[in-house]
């Protein structure tokens, strides 16, 4: 079955790149309905819709921007995308009155601390899934991205950055049983200080801030009070990839293995599936295949202390 929220769920913050206050709610949606974004600020005479999908998604190196034909368009969505999936919720219509979701802590923990606290509404229709048939690979100098056949969703994550304080990470993990919502959920957003101010001396990253981002610089960690996990960069890694894979229209059941990969590999990845039919199939989830779904059957426990729902 599909799942929807119960009541709207209401978030403000800044944007991460622009540092522009957004008010965002997210509210519950028929089945079917898909994921779709309302831009409020927009003007009558232009199309505010945008639909979360794969083939929305316009060239962005630093997050995920989906756009309508009318240029309208919504950008850093990838953790938001990232927290609907990892409930398994198919079904929303958000409005935002800006252009970029808000930042909030750089995770997914506070979308699904508000998600849970807002309650899941269960919808009497099939999950329609995209079952991989075949491997399908893309790559760009040393960043790989690829799909390949399996029962449900695993995500292998490798990256390497010459920082110390970060090195080489590698990380594998089921996505059954709520594994999103404990494991990846509460892991931020990081980059190097190097980074931060090239962005900021062309206007970007207004928003970041030591408390939404991790920084590093060579062996130092610069954010206050450290790490939340000894590998919390490539978990993040592997959250921003199940928000973008989120954007194929439904779940993945197959193996995601990223090396280096970033948002636009892995949209060109989801490209390059959709073109080849023979690499894919999409299937109704039965009872069995559900129960693997991410997200299916999370309890309030299983989010981290920090975000917990009273």
């Amino acid at each position: 079955m599909q799942y929807t929220l119960k009541h709207p769920a209401a978030f403000a913050g800044l944007g991460l790149h622009c540092g522009a206050p957004v008010r965002m709610v997210v509210h519950p949606a028929p089945a079917d309905h898909g994921i779709w974004f309302r831009r409020t600020d927009v003007s009558s005479d232009r199309d505010a819709m945008v639909p979360a999908r794969w083939d929305a998604v316009t060239p962005s190196r630093l997050c995920t921007v989906i756009e309508n034909a009318d240029g309208v368009s919504v950008s850093t969505i990838e953790h938001l995308m990232a927290a609907l999936a990892g409930l398994a919720i198919s079904n929303a219509l958000i409005e935002i009155d800006a252009p970029e979701v808000p930042i909030l802590d750089g995770s997914a923990a506070p979308f699904i601390a508000g998600f849970m606290a807002a309650g899941l509404d269960e919808q009497d229709l099939p999950v329609r899934a995209v079952r991989i048939l075949a491997p399908v690979e893309v790559r760009e100098g040393d960043a790989v991205a690829r799909l390949e056949p399996a029962e449900m969703l695993e995500i292998d994550f490798r990256i390497d950055f010459e920082d110390r304080a970060i090195g080489v990470q590698e990380r594998r993990l089921n996505m059954a049983n709520g594994a999103f919502v404990r494991e990846l959920s509460d892991s931020r957003t990081f980059c190097r200080q190097s980074d931060v101010d090239a962005m900021r001396a062309r206007g970007l990253a207004l928003g970041g801030t030591l408390e939404n981002a991790v920084v590093f610089s060579g062996d130092r960690v610069l954010s206050p009070g450290g790490l939340r996990h000894a590998d919390e960069p490539v978990r993040h890694k592997m959250l921003d990839a199940v928000g973008d894979l989120s954007l194929a229209g439904g779940p993945i059941l197959g193996r995601y293995v990223g090396e280096r990969a970033g948002h636009a590999l892995t949209n060109r990845l989801l490209r390059t599936l959709f073109a080849n039919p023979l690499a894919y199939e999409i299937v109704d989830c039965g009872p069995g295949t559900l129960g693997k779904l991410p997200g299916v059957g999370v309890l309030p426990a299983d989010l981290p202390a920090r975000n917990a729902v009273n």
